[in-house]
């Protein structure tokens, strides 16, 4: 009775070992394979995140390199420009303002427009000239003398600090006024001459 307990007892103990080993088994072999999943999605995810990366990073590297370009682009246009101002303004600018700084060149355009303003000379025109403040007593004394005598014309002239050089003329009502200005001349001669210069400077880029 005694030994058929004892085996009872050993072979439950047996089956109990036996079910035990087989869990511990099957936790191990579950555990292995979760880990191996784990593993498995954590490359996969690193390998998109890497990806991504990598795109980005191509993109930025893109977007740089054109702005870079662009800002290039912008920069040499810039200083193209400001070359063929510095080149225009020299050989303009400086004649001009020099060549109304004469007044004896001024009076004879304006007696030349005066003359002419009317050229079939049957009847008075009353006219208006705008000259520049600091010219005002050596103009009026000017044509006080010179109008009754010479042009035939009564002149009203006033005087501007908004006018550095040259003149503005035009009918005594205030119609309509001819701008003969420095400003107006170094316009004319700028926009003539700026396709020129660039041309001849930057020909073939």
């Amino acid at each position: 009775m005694e030994n058929k307990l004892q085996e009872l007892t050993q072979k439950l103990y047996n089956e109990g070992v036996e079910k035990a080993n087989q869990e511990a088994d099957k936790i191990l072999t579950d555990a292995k394979s979760e880990a191996l999943k784990i593993m498995q999605d954590a490359e996969k995810e690193a390998k998109a995140i890497v990806t991504k990366a990598e795109q980005r990073a191509s993109e930025i590297q893109k977007i740089t390199a054109s702005e870079i370009q662009l800002a290039a682009k912008q920069t040499l246009r810039t200083v193209k420009q400001q070359i063929t101002e510095l080149i225009i303004s020299k050989v303009i600018d400086e004649p001009v303002k020099k060549s109304f700084d004469d007044t004896k060149f001024v009076k004879e355009i304006i007696e030349t427009a005066v003359k002419n303003w009317n050229p079939q000379k049957h009847e008075t025109i009353d006219l208006s000239i705008l000259l520049p403040a600091k010219l005002e007593k050596e103009f009026t004394d000017y044509f006080k003398e010179k109008s009754g005598r010479e042009l035939n014309k009564n002149l009203e002239l006033t005087f501007s600090e908004s006018i550095k050089g040259g003149f503005k003329i035009g009918p005594a009502d205030g119609a309509y006024k001819i701008s003969f200005t420095e400003e107006d001349f170094e316009n004319f001669f700028k926009s003539f001459l700026r396709a020129k210069t660039i041309e001849l400077l930057y020909q073939g880029e």
